[in-house]
């Protein structure tokens, strides 16, 4: 499972007991997932398009909450990946229409609402319900290399209001022009794990952070193991030509310290230079068997 589904079903857990609280999640998931269909004679049609069934019961519950009818459907997208996607159709009726028009997503018109009005996110628990519900609708988190936080926006507007939404709880989001859409993101750990515990993410931030260590621990044992197999190579290549310079010399022809670590190669030859070392009467350091040695092969090129 992805850190995005990870997020996805932590959020849509979440149930709010105040009703501001759940007005604003509904108002942010609309606004992040959310089309308005013209049905003709002054009567429209709201389709909510999700990820995941989590977040689409979430949404039919929030919308039974306020005694709004729904019914999900679910697809698959023409992409490659052929995923299965959620929507979350609601006719317009009349009582539909007015909790819409509260939750700020549509005018009293009936026209979409490029952002809420401030009465829908004036209290700190409805900015976060609000960063919440759009998250749930085109959030998606990513990591734990270069860990990277994104609510998808339909405008650079809608982007940039996120992001002040954001900064109002203490959490910076940048915003980016992606041409077709607009994103509000945060990049590095610090960054995302405030904007996920607003949003009330606490277990995903600790997940984040869980990964993230794995992948540390994992990047540190591949670089031991591979430094190891490097100084294996090293050391084996080195005993080979050792070896080969002993077989050209005349051994009882060498000085006594010379002749005693030629022996001890000929005899250990996968020992390492320590190793032999530590065999020498009385015992070297790895540095002055690595110099004879070495006198060895110089020789054996003579």
């Amino acid at each position: 499972m992805s850190l995005s589904d990870d997020l996805r079903n932590e959020l849509a857990a979440i149930a709010p007991r105040q009703e501001c609280d759940r007005l604003a999640e509904l108002s942010g998931l609309f606004h992040a997932a959310g089309t308005v269909h013209l049905r003709g004679r002054g009567e429209i049609a709201v389709h909510l398009d999700l990820a995941s069934s989590a977040v689409a019961r979430r949404a039919f519950s929030l919308l039974r909450g306020f005694g709004v009818e729904s019914e999900i459907r679910t697809y698959r997208r023409r992409a490659f990946d052929r995923e299965t996607r959620y929507q979350l159709h609601v006719a317009g009726g009349p009582h539909a229409v007015q909790v819409l028009h509260e939750a700020g997503v549509l005018t009293a018109a009936l026209a979409p609402l490029e952002r809420p009005p401030k009465r829908v996110v004036a209290r700190s628990c409805c900015r976060a319900a609000y960063l919440r519900g759009a998250l749930l609708g085109a959030g998606s988190l990513s990591g734990p290399r270069s860990p990277h936080l994104e609510l998808r926006a339909a405008t650079v507007e809608g982007a940039e209001f996120l992001a002040g939404l954001a900064a109002s709880e203490g959490v910076r989001l940048a915003v980016a022009d992606r041409d077709r859409h607009a994103v509000a993101y945060a990049k590095g750990a610090e960054a995302i794990a405030d904007a996920l515990a607003a949003a009330g993410a606490s277990n995903a931030v600790l997940v984040l952070e869980e990964r993230a260590v794995i992948g540390a621990t994992r990047a540190a044992a591949n670089r031991l193991a591979n430094a190891d197999h490097a100084n294996l190579v090293r050391t084996g290549r080195a005993a080979h030509q050792q070896l080969r310079a002993l077989h050209r010399l005349d051994l009882d022809a060498l000085p006594p310290q010379l002749r005693e670590i030629a022996d001890l190669r000929l005899r250990h030859p996968t020992l390492s230079l320590r190793e032999l070392a530590l065999r020498c009467d009385p015992p070297a350091t790895k540095s002055v068997a690595h110099r004879r040695l070495q006198r060895l092969v110089r020789l054996a090129r003579l």
